[in-house]
């Protein structure tokens, strides 16, 4: 499966990843006809009752993250933000326990808690996850989140060659995708994709080309981070306004039937 998803990031069409948060977001994902997964830490957080940036118990985070893998029964990458590691060796064995939780891929982040790192500390918790995934036996995807545009780090004309300068670093120290997270612009990102030497990875936001576009670019694979979690969030806002404000049941009516909820779960992922 490893082995499969690591392929699908070097070949047309383009990946498209939808990010799910708990056994159920999954289990839908899968039924629309999605063949792998990504998880979102703001989704999982959430779900799990705390706020995102690496505040949920890391156990927590393991066990959520096999719920998932159960229930989709494909290949999933988790999003463990910037591994809950303060040293690359604490960074070594979480990544050994999201692999013994069932996925074959990991996103990294180089700017959680702070200013962003250095290149050469990033790197270095690269290398650790590679050794821990060689360790492991699985060749996992590893994809590195480069934040440089989402934390507005340094000078505005600066910051697509330190992007570029950055994710090239990231690939050497054992990254197979990069991610230059906040980076919207297509011709921006068209001239990234082509200047990196690598597999890339991009958000999908509205307003957006759609994936077929980004796929005639070269973008590798595009994930949609917290967006599907959020909009299942502003639904229940709605129901649970209406609910109190009016007393009336009607708005509960015109959803999935249970007997459908049911066939959805009827078999193991």
């Amino acid at each position: 499966m490893a082995r499969t998803f690591r392929a699908r990031h070097q070949a047309p069409p383009v990946l498209l990843l939808p990010n799910a948060w708990d056994a159920m977001s999954a289990r839908l994902f899968v039924a629309a006809g999605f063949d792998a997964l990504a998880t979102t830490s703001a989704g999982v957080a959430w779900a799990l009752g705390y706020p995102d940036g690496e505040v949920a118990p890391w156990h927590e985070v393991v066990g959520a993250t096999a719920r998932i893998v159960r229930a989709a029964g494909v290949p999933v990458t988790a999003d463990i933000e910037a591994g809950y590691a303060a040293t690359p060796a604490e960074l070594g064995a979480h990544v050994g326990e999201i692999i013994a939780a069932g996925v074959v891929g990991i996103n990294l982040e180089d700017g959680l808690h702070g200013p962003i790192r250095s290149i050469e500390d990033a790197g270095a918790r690269l290398a650790a996850a590679r050794e821990a995934a060689d360790k492991a036996g699985v060749p996992i995807v590893i994809n590195a989140r480069c934040d440089v545009f989402q934390l507005q780090h340094g000078e505005e004309p600066t910051r697509f060659a330190t992007t570029l300068s950055r994710c090239k670093a990231y690939l050497a120290a054992g990254a197979d995708c990069v991610y230059p997270f906040g980076l919207r612009d297509p011709p921006t990102i068209a001239a990234f994709v082509q200047a990196v030497g690598g597999p890339v990875n991009i958000t999908g936001r509205p307003g957006m080309p759609d994936a077929a576009a980004f796929g005639k670019m070269g973008v590798a694979r595009i994930t949609i981070a917290s967006a599907p979690t959020l909009v299942v969030m502003a639904a229940i806002a709605k129901l649970a306004g209406d609910l109190r404000a009016g007393g009336g049941f009607e708005m509960l009516g015109g959803g999935l039937r249970h007997p459908d909820a049911q066939k959805i779960f009827a078999t193991e992922g």
